[in-house]
């Protein structure tokens, strides 16, 4: 399989034009982690270094595996008539709203009430490979579902739901998610 040290402007350009993509993390030992994401979170900073904006959800297995080791792939497959799949390897951190960085990501972004965290990867490989077996579908939309009910809860209804169910892996690992100083 072809693979490269950075990503160039014609992989920049197909990761900009994917409606989701697949996040894939481990710790020393438990649980594999595979996410798809979408929702517009995904953003190209240069040809090494990639961001994404993560959002309240039922888990935060990412960011407790990162605790442990830094190891990050991301995989974007095409779904349409030209097929591609593309693979993304490298080390990312956790950024939390306040910390150094987040001010300089966040922008990235459609304003989300539920942002929980950017993560932030160093690519250090670019792997393509046909994607000649997948099969083709048709975006329709995003599903409004999960910023309707961020937006229903607001900023103080996600740090209680992040505190009941966001703080332990499913293997028990803490996943180091910071809390309002409110709390």
């Amino acid at each position: 399989m072809p693979h490269h040290t950075s990503i160039d402007a014609k992989y920049q350009d197909f990761i900009s034009k994917q409606h989701v993509f697949f996040v894939a993390t481990a710790a020393a030992d438990g649980r594999v982690n595979l996410s798809p994401k979408g929702m517009d979170s995904m953003h190209v900073v240069d040809e090494n270094k990639v961001v994404w904006l993560n959002v309240t959800g039922s888990g935060n297995e990412t960011a407790a595996h990162l605790l442990e080791s830094d190891r990050m792939t991301l995989m974007f497959c095409s779904f349409d008539a030209n097929p591609l799949i593309l693979r993304l390897y490298g080390r990312a951190r956790a950024i939390y709203p306040g910390q150094p960085g987040w001010d300089l990501y966040v922008g990235l972004f459609p304003p989300q009430v539920g942002a929980r965290q950017i993560f932030e990867m160093d690519v250090d490989l670019v792997q393509n490979s046909c994607g000649f077996a997948v099969p083709r579908y048709d975006y329709m939309e995003e599903r409004p579902t999960l910023v309707r009910l961020h937006e229903q809860e607001g900023v103080e209804g996600l740090e209680v739901y992040r505190r009941e169910n966001n703080l332990i892996s499913i293997d028990g690992k803490p996943t180091g998610q910071l809390l309002s100083q409110s709390q």
